[in-house]
């Protein structure tokens, strides 16, 4: 089985070979393509991945090209990972919305609606390659904003690209083990768009087990969203939401946070891996070890901001463990490929599921897979302040969507405008003027 990752050059790479390296059963992966525009990039990856490889008897193959074409033609399945404009992008979008005090975070608010903008006539133009060349792989789609883009990818490619994230997954064995349950016993009743869902069940043998964790002040404040969001709160949600929904529910706090610490997330993030692959470049660097070690570093500082703005303190061992996005990817793989039937969180076309969202709306819940792709599972209803929060999201990602595919820039306005953290229609011009002076890949949109 052929496997393409675009963006192959990406720091996140290596996890993902991991998981194919484990996996040793029928239909496995054979042949890895790594794509990236950065050659240098893909050099240190590959080092990487040879060091990961060396105690393995039979590990996949693995070639890298800058071309897509070239990366998609023949592919089996095909992970996008691509980041438009870099980490120094990211910079830019953090820095122009918290000079204007708002926040700026990578798929949250104004920095995600500019990531979105830049990213989605990108990966549109992939979408309609991998239609064209490839019309038989399915796409799993890692990129973020992960929502909009796969909904964006889905015009053209329809159910075949599924959008994946390790958040709800992270989310669901935290809190099961914080009950002292085996995740694999436990069925997770989550919904939502991606990064904004809320976990409302978590049942084992049939019973609702999490009305046990919320009146537990202990296990609810042992793990990452309950030293986030405080049992109170969580306790008058009567649910537990995905970490993100911390920049809505303390949006001041992680604002004067983000304002405060001495380099945003995408600035800490761009010099890291800097440093990392420059190192790689560098004779007798330890490939593994230098990898391993700044994923390391990455992990323990994830959201760090967020925590101190609520005084959460560092991150537990536990919280360290993420909810492994490269063994969702695989066991999405498995399931489709194999036939081999099973239950994942996912992003897909909501066919209704998550009312009043229209069935082409890409929702994140719970779906059934199997050889014929995801299909969502019909579950509870979103209470109404879920329901708010979703739908105007949706409608901001909508616009951006419109915005990218038209060029239209007054749809880009009314996204800044209509989204939940941006409080006045002149600040989201001053962001969308920002925006546009400062990254160069705005020059699209047009009056």
């Amino acid at each position: 089985m052929k496997l393409t990752i675009l963006g192959g050059g990406g720091f996140r790479v290596p996890l993902v070979y991991r998981a194919l390296l484990a996996d040793q059963g029928e239909g496995r992966v054979t042949h890895v393509t790594l794509q990236d525009l950065d050659a240098s990039r893909l050099d240190a990856i590959v080092k990487v991945l040879r060091e990961q490889a060396a105690d393995h008897r039979d590990p996949p193959e693995v070639t890298v090209t800058t071309n897509l074409d070239e990366a998609v033609t023949g592919a089996d399945f095909v992970f996008s990972a691509i980041r438009v404009g870099g980490l120094a992008g990211r910079v830019i979008d953090e820095r122009v919305a918290l000079d204007e005090g708002v926040l700026g975070q990578e798929t949250v608010g104004a920095g995600g609606i500019s990531y979105g903008l830049r990213t989605i006539p990108v990966a549109v133009d992939i979408a309609r390659r991998i239609a064209r060349l490839a019309p038989e792989a399915w796409v799993i789609n890692f990129t973020n904003p992960a929502g909009m883009v796969t909904e964006a990818m889905s015009h053209h490619l329809g159910d075949r690209v599924i959008g994946i994230c390790d958040s709800p997954v992270g989310l669901g064995r935290r809190a099961a083990r914080a009950l002292g349950i085996d995740p694999q016993r436990a069925w997770f009743d989550y919904a939502g768009l991606n990064h904004l869902g809320w976990l409302r069940a978590i049942r084992v043998d049939g019973v609702d087990v999490l009305p046990r964790l919320l009146a537990d002040e202990t296990a609810l404040t042992s793990f990452e969203e309950g030293k986030l969001f405080g049992a109170d709160w969580l306790r008058t949600l009567g649910s537990v939401p995905n970490e993100y929904l911390h920049y809505y529910y303390f949006n001041r706090e992680a604002v004067a946070g983000a304002r405060a610490a001495q380099q945003t997330r995408g600035a800490f993030l761009l010099g890291q891996q800097s440093r990392f692959y420059e190192r790689m470049e560098a004779p007798g660097t330890p490939p593994f070890e230098a990898w391993d070690a700044t994923r390391l570093e990455r992990e323990a500082t994830y959201m760090a901001e967020n925590r101190e703005a609520v005084g959460g303190g560092e991150r537990n061992s536990c919280d360290l463990e993420s909810g492994g996005y490269e063994l969702v990817a695989l066991a999405l793989m498995r399931a489709i490929a194999l036939d081999e039937r099973t239950t994942l969180i996912l992003n897909v076309r909501g066919r209704r599921v998550l009312e009043p969202l229209d069935a082409e709306a890409v929702v994140e819940v719970p779906c059934h897979v199997d050889a014929n792709g995801a299909r969502p599972i019909v579950g509870d209803p979103l209470p109404d302040h879920a329901i708010g929060l979703v739908t105007s999201v949706k409608a901001v990602e909508r616009a951006v969507i419109h915005a990218a595919t038209t060029g239209e820039r007054a749809a880009a306005l009314r996204a800044f405008a209509l989204h939940p953290l941006v409080d006045s229609v002149t600040v989201a011009q001053r962001l969308l003027d920002g925006y546009q002076k400062h990254v160069p890949d705005l020059a699209y949109l047009r009056d």
